[in-house]
């Protein structure tokens, strides 16, 4: 690979990660392991990379088959932790390559989760193993930490965070930089009717992507709409295909009134703001009140669309539930919390983000489109709407490791990290690493 620092070996590290498609699933029983609790693949991704880990001399550690370790350093000395994830969500549509093959193209590596989230713990782990072939000596233990349903339940850092041995200090690199020190609260609910739909609809995939196709059948005639898919933490980035379909069906005259969703969606949602039709009208530092219709589906079953909302961290999530149910219900439709997550709110004076605002400061213009004003624009720690693992994992906080000044990339289609990006991941991780150990 021309002017990068990746060896062949390691490439191919990358490439073998990338083409084990570990979306989550249901549980699936292995004759040798045991429950494998979010199906086979996310788990095969895990065994691979600590096998992998294991043969280069790092100690390895697997709990309950959702989340294992590998880590190396003194083994009783104190614990520095760098929290990754190894599922991905589902390819979608809309790949000019194969969405689970590594493909080199114009100085750019394509492949579901080279952003979010294999990308970084492969950058994490490059990281730590060149420190530790170079014979650095930590004072500190190094330990990358690596979940597999993260994108679905985050179960799997939760189950350590109960279970296993917790960092004194840990960064995820599972959002973006500077350093993020509060999270938007996350809430999925579902508004549905168990009764019959008289229309056939289906959209979306996955609550946290904003859905890129979406399908109706009224009164034998079918509708067939394409969007844009996006991270439903920045749902303006994408087309919202659902929306798109309600708007065919209306200028094309078809009566979808018999249907309490589709004419919930086209009165309630559709002409509304987030703002809206939350009834979270506030803005507080971590910004205002994002949300995605997202998983639409409706037939002899039923109807039911999911909502993923990402609320600021001073308002009640509860308010919002309330306020969509109350107007819901004039509709005959009933409203259900799928997935609650608490906002994450920390200081910002904390010694850590001191330090890892400094590291990114001085790297920042290794990345892609760096410009100098950017220096004045992007170096103060942020709040997002995006939900990492650090609500989940004591002590930790997010850095990295999309830049502020790219397009997002988290479960878009063709899914992409420049060559040169991803070197600079592997450098700044390197400095964190051994600034954080104290060196």
């Amino acid at each position: 690979m021309d002017n990068s620092t990746l060896t062949q070996e390691e490439y191919k590290f990358i490439k073998d990660l990338i083409a084990i498609e570990s979306t989550g699933s249901t549980p699936a029983e292995d004759p040798v392991y045991g429950t494998l609790p979010y199906g086979a693949k996310p788990f095969e991704a895990l065994k691979f990379f600590l096998d992998t880990a294991s043969s280069a001399g790092m100690r390895t550690g697997v709990i309950e088959n959702r989340v294992g370790w590998v880590e190396f350093g003194p083994e009783n000395a104190d614990l520095i932790g760098i929290v990754c994830h190894l599922d991905v969500v589902p390819a979608g549509d809309g790949w000019d390559t194969p969405p689970f093959e590594l493909t080199l193209k114009d100085g750019y590596l394509y492949g579901r989760g080279i952003v979010d989230d294999k990308g970084p713990a492969l950058a994490s782990y490059i990281a730590m193993k060149r420190l530790m072939d170079s014979g650095f000596a930590p004072a500190k233990r190094i330990r990358l930490i690596l979940g597999t349903d993260e994108e679905r339940t985050c179960s799997c850092v939760e189950t350590y965070a109960a279970k296993g041995e917790l960092p004194s200090f840990a960064i995820t690199p599972d959002g973006e930089f500077p350093v993020i020190y509060a999270e938007k609260g996350i809430l999925h609910i579902k508004v549905s009717s168990d009764e019959a739909s008289p229309v056939v609809a289906k959209a979306g995939s996955a609550a946290n992507m904003v859905p890129a196709s979406s399908s109706c059948i009224i009164d034998g005639k079918e509708y067939t709409v394409r969007g844009k898919t996006a991270h439903a933490s920045k749902p303006d980035l994408g087309v919202n295909a659902i929306f798109e379909m309600i708007k065919e069906i209306e200028n094309d005259g078809a009566d979808y009134r018999n249907s309490p969703l589709l004419s919930f969606i086209a009165k309630e949602l559709v002409p509304c703001t987030a703002a809206e039709y939350t009834g979270c009208n506030i803005t507080d530092e971590s910004g205002s009140v994002t949300a995605n219709p997202a998983v639409l589906l409706c037939g002899e079953d039923g109807e039911s669309l999911v909502i993923d909302i990402r609320c600021p961290v001073s308002y009640s999530m509860d308010a919002i539930t309330s306020h969509i149910a109350m107007r819901a219900a004039e509709y005959g439709l009933s409203v259900e919390v799928l997935n609650q997550m608490a906002p994450l709110y920390k200081t910002r004076d904390l010694p850590e983000i001191s330090l890892l605002t400094d590291i990114w400061k001085e790297n920042m213009p290794l990345y892609t489109g760096f410009m100098p004003d950017y220096l004045n624009s992007y170096t103060e720690p942020i709040a997002i709407g995006g939900g990492t693992y650090a609500r989940h994992m004591p002590n930790t906080i997010a850095f990295g490791i999309q830049t502020p000044w790219q397009e997002d990339q988290c479960h878009q289609a063709n899914e992409c990290r420049a060559v040169r990006d991803f070197d600079a991941d592997i450098k700044i991780l390197t400095e964190a690493i051994k600034g954080l150990c104290g060196k």
